[in-house]
């Protein structure tokens, strides 16, 4: 091996290994902020609305808490839709409504204290607001993660769009039956239309119905079996050797 040939194949070697050296690197990192990552997610508290008050969305809800304590999340729930529209009906208003809520605070020692000092409290705030009369309905979750919010939302909406394509099933079922009724009706009301049509213009022609008459054979009688002579028992045993 000459001497370029040695310095060509170092040099792959020395390329090798910093590929290496840079993708372990890199691994290094990534475990290092999801442990950090993990660490941070333990250290956080979810609280717990059981009501959303009318106007109130996450700006204003953060704009709320956010004075007591640094809030990370917050995920509210939409009222069903014959529940929002009966509710807009009530209010004269096209706000979207929600029904419940998660708000994630960066300690648990603050969520515990804001879901202790706040619930069944007046919200407050500016006296034109709309909900300025309301009370807090908040609690804190203990051993309760964000990510197990998002497994329920997922359940959830795996389980809605399940029932949903069953009850898509079960109306498109129903059509293919209607649908199948209606041809059928219409097929025999043409079929009676016809005939109709047909008995008119039988009538107004004057032409009477031919009825055909085929010749048959008559049937054998009952009593004919009966009138048929019939051998004596004296023959009979003259013939077959009885004594």
């Amino acid at each position: 091996m000459n001497p370029w040939e040695e310095e060509k194949e170092d040099a792959e070697i020395d390329a090798a290994e910093t590929t290496s050296n840079g993708e372990n690197a890199k691994t290094k990192k990534t475990k290092k902020k999801k442990k950090v990552a993990s660490n941070d997610a333990e250290k956080r508290g979810v609280c717990y609305l059981s009501r959303i008050p009318p106007h109130m969305d996450h700006v204003k809800l953060r704009h709320l808490l956010s004075q007591f304590g640094d809030i990370q999340r917050i995920f509210l729930a939409p009222q069903g839709s014959a529940t929002q529209v009966h509710s807009k009906r009530s209010r004269g208003s096209r706000d979207q409504a929600y029904s419940e809520g998660w708000v994630e605070f960066g300690y648990k020692r603050v969520a515990k204290r804001v879901a202790d000092m706040l619930n069944g409290e007046q919200i407050g705030g500016r006296k034109r607001s709309s909900f300025y009369y309301d009370l807090w309905n908040i609690k804190y979750l203990s051993k309760f993660k964000w990510d197990d919010l998002t497994e329920e939302l997922a359940f959830k909406k795996a389980t809605r769009e399940q029932k949903l394509a069953v009850e898509l099933s079960a109306a498109k079922r129903e059509r293919d039956f209607y649908l199948s009724r209606v041809d059928q009706s219409r097929a025999l009301n043409a079929i009676e239309e016809r005939l109709k049509k047909k008995q008119k213009i039988q009538l107004d022609s004057g032409v009477e119905k031919v009825i055909r008459h085929f010749p048959q054979t008559k049937p054998i009688a009952a009593d004919a079996k009966k009138s048929k002579p019939e051998l004596s028992d004296d023959v009979l045993d003259a013939v077959f050797g009885g004594s």
